[in-house]
């Protein structure tokens, strides 16, 4: 089995924190492991990325040993092509399992299909760095789907992809993601990665992203032990 490679998850990281308006990740562990994020969330202060879950168990034995013993509320997010082992080494270290079936995607940008959305439905497109944000919007000016990419180098990185549970069904995921790819790739870039939960699967697979590796998000630090 082919390993994923740690730098298409810095570089996953990376566009991360650029679209959430987070500071630069900084590194994590004692030889490289992972990156972490002041997220400063409720129930998500921290969050850490292990890079080389797969190619070095160790490396993320270590990583959750530190999250389990945590003074703050930190996720650990693993992408892996190894769930099973994940899995095991998460719960042998106390961590709460809050997410198996997430994937990492990447996708040719100037492949990706186009599809504009249905009336009454219009697209607003708004640009702030390296930040694009777009909104669908009804007739009544009402945000139907919402979605957020940013650019850094050749990479775009989509995330918080969302469409309001009334207006689903609609074609409005095709369109948000159309209007995405297509904004990114107006400013320079080539490569999208994103994220994606188990309910956007099926959608961006049908676009023609593809499936590198699995993500598995545990919590730390582990409950204290019963008396």
């Amino acid at each position: 089995m082919a390993k994923i490679e740690s730098e298409l998850i810095r570089r996953w990281v990376n566009g991360w924190t650029v679209a959430r308006s987070l500071p630069e990740a900084e590194p994590a562990g004692s030889a490289g492991d992972g990156l972490r994020s002041q997220c400063e969330q409720p129930g998500r202060e921290v969050e850490v990325f292990a890079l080389r879950a797969d190619e070095e168990p160790e490396s993320l034995a270590r990583l959750a040993v530190a999250v389990a013993i945590a003074r703050q509320t930190t996720w650990l997010t693993v992408p892996t092509r190894r769930p099973a082992a994940v899995e095991a080494a998460l719960g042998a270290a106390g961590l709460e399992l809050l997410h198996r079936s997430e994937w990492l995607m990447t996708t040719d940008l100037s492949k990706h299909p186009q599809h504009a959305p249905a009336a009454p439905y219009e697209r607003e497109v708004h640009t702030d760095g390296a930040v694009t944000v777009v909104s669908l919007h009804d007739s009544s000016g009402e945000v139907a789907a919402r979605g957020t990419i940013a650019v850094v180098g050749a990479d775009a990185i989509a995330d918080r992809i969302e469409t309001n549970t009334a207006h689903r069904r609609r074609g409005l995921g095709r369109a948000m993601m159309s209007a995405l790819a297509e904004a990114a790739a107006a400013h320079g870039a080539r490569t999208g990665l994103l994220i994606a939960s188990e309910e956007g699967r099926h959608l961006y697979s049908s676009l023609g992203w593809r499936h590198e590796a699995d993500v598995l998000i545990a919590r730390g630090p582990a409950a204290p032990a019963s008396r």
